[in-house]
């Protein structure tokens, strides 16, 4: 970021705990200094049970939006004025828009949004399609119930907490037709079944992650087949012990790097009815 803060310099912020592993003050930055936009964007560690000073702060400072992430995704819905309809189906928001004049503010989710933008981007067919998502706490039911919003055409969950997908289900079949839902034993003989006639495999828990690189949703390659593409949310490190496996299977594969910069890109539009510079972006976070 250039040193380019003054008096007349606008607020957009992130409010969670921890933000420090954050990649979002970059993005936005770089955003920011590309388009000449005279705007900077600060990470704010609220403490969960705080969120309502954290908000009222924003206020304050005339900040013109925020993102929200964990704790605070469900907690914030009682500060919200207005809520967009995905995001209410969703049940969490992870962005929030301040009207500069009345203060009131809306809330949107833009991670499922942002998974649906990368798999139309890299040309990924799944409408009318069979998708089996591993995991639905998090990014992950954003992603189940954009997906089902989006059309495809069964939904077949693997999650260990079984209420959890249960209700991630029933929340499906209230507001969303014509969507088949079918939730997973925890075997993977019943995982390897589904995926036989499945288009598109996505990992949306934090196994292999950084630190949990040695993790992984399947046992190994015998479980794909060559016709799969194998999505996996997580970014860092680039290629997942999921995403090896995928490979030697013949599967084509991508990381969570495509949906991270949209689901920013998103939050950028409704902030500032102008679009992100996704390509330098992407080269300023990843490719410098």
């Amino acid at each position: 970021m250039s040193n380019r803060i003054q008096g007349t310099t606008g607020l957009i912020g992130l409010i969670g705990d921890p933000l420090k592993h954050s990649r979002s003050p970059h993005m936005h930055n770089s955003a920011f200094d590309k388009l000449g936009l005279d705007y900077v964007y600060l990470c704010f560690e609220v403490p969960k049970g705080e969120l309502k000073s954290g908000i009222e702060a924003l206020k304050t400072f005339s900040a013109k939006g925020s993102n929200i992430t964990f704790p605070h995704k469900q907690d914030v819905l009682k500060y919200l004025d207005d809520i967009s309809e995905d995001a209410k189906i969703i049940g969490s928001v992870n962005t929030i828009k301040i009207d500069s004049k009345t203060k009131k503010i809306t809330g949107y989710n833009t991670d499922g949004r942002g998974f649906i933008a990368s798999l139309d981007e890299l040309n990924i067919p799944f409408r009318k399609q069979k998708v089996v998502l591993v995991g639905v706490g998090g990014a992950g039911r954003a992603i189940a119930i954009q997906l089902a919003y989006e059309g495809v055409g069964e939904l077949c969950i693997k999650e260990l907490n079984k209420d959890l997908a249960n209700e991630v289900k029933e929340t499906i079949n209230k507001y969303i037709s014509n969507v088949k839902v079918k939730i997973l034993a925890d075997d993977e003989k019943s995982l390897k079944e589904e995926l036989k006639d499945a288009c598109l495999l996505v990992n949306a828990t934090p196994l292999g992650m950084k630190g949990r690189e040695n993790l992984c949703a399947i046992s190994g390659p015998e479980v794909l087949h060559k016709d799969l593409f194998v999505y996996d949310i997580v970014y860092d490190p680039r290629e997942t012990l999921l995403m090896k496996y995928a490979k030697e299977a013949g599967c084509k594969t991508t990381n969570g790097i495509n949906m991270m910069i949209w689901q920013g890109a998103i939050a950028f539009k409704i902030w500032f009815d102008v679009d992100m510079p996704q390509d330098y972006v992407r080269q300023e976070l990843f490719e410098k």
